[in-house]
């Protein structure tokens, strides 16, 4: 899984909302040390469980995944905090070892307003 294109996000934004459904956005707005994206790198989480996009892989996405399904659920957008330390980083077989800053914003359905 890669990068998403901006056409593409806003693509699939749009269809999720004509679904009727919530789309949590995640955004690297600041990283720090060695992390595995760069600040603007986005992933999509939609309700049904499918995602596009990424902003690493590995530990760190797994942690951004359940803060955006605990989002999707509660409605509530915010900045979270992501440490990835060079122990971590060994154990996963990965070279990070810095720290990540990731916005993740919940686009509600057009019901919802």
């Amino acid at each position: 899984m890669g990068t998403i294109a901006q056409a593409e996000l806003y693509r699939l934004i749009a269809q999720a909302q004509e679904r009727g459904e919530r789309v949590a956005v995640a955004t690297v707005a600041h990283t720090r040390g060695s992390t595995p994206q760069r600040r603007g790198a986005k992933m999509l989480f939609f309700e049904n469980g499918e995602v596009a996009g990424t902003v690493g892989g590995g530990c760190i996405e797994a942690e951004v995944w359940a803060e955006a399904r605990a989002a999707l659920r509660n409605g509530t957008s915010a900045l979270h905090h992501f440490q990835l330390t060079a122990d971590e980083a060994s154990e996963e077989g990965m070279v990070c070892g810095g720290t990540m800053e990731i916005f993740i914003d919940v686009w509600k359905s057009r019901e919802e307003g």
